[in-house]
């Protein structure tokens, strides 16, 4: 049992960090930057699932803005740099330590989803109501 847990972890760290389809490992997760596709290109996965929601954000900034807020007060603290240089240092390290992430814990999120058939509770029924109704529209306008 335990290394199954190991296993589905390793798993879901490999294709969501590198934006691979969690299903064969070989599709694209992400279309755009930070746009999930409707389906892998490769096994047909159909990405209508996956719902991260602000989970990436939190993420983000739970994981990086919060330490190199605490590490710009140090410099401050510490160091006593004028405000422009603090602010040079820190507005482009936050930035970029905020954003960078973004992709790849998405990924995260979307492949442990999958891995481990997460809905939210409750809300099977109107999902699949939703996504019939999708799939017919679909089929009447002759995109699929």
């Amino acid at each position: 049992m335990k290394l199954e847990i190991n296993e589905h972890a390793a798993w879901i760290f490999k294709s969501g960090w590198k934006g691979l389809c969690p299903r064969c490992g070989k599709g694209h997760m992400f279309k755009s930057w930070l746009k999930v596709s409707d389906r892998c290109e490769v096994c047909g996965l159909d990405y209508r699932f996956a719902s991260p929601d602000d989970g990436p954000a939190f993420f983000s900034l739970c994981f990086v803005a919060f330490p190199l807020l605490f590490l710009m007060v140090w410099v401050q603290v510490a160091l006593q740099p004028p405000l422009w240089l603090l602010l040079l240092l820190a507005v482009p390290l936050m930035t970029i330590g905020c954003v960078l992430p973004l992709r790849p814990i998405k990924g995260w999120l979307v492949a442990s989803q999958y891995v481990n058939r997460s809905v939210e509770a409750g809300t099977e029924k109107l999902w699949a109501e939703m996504h019939a109704r999708e799939d017919e529209q679909r089929r009447s306008e002759g995109r699929d």
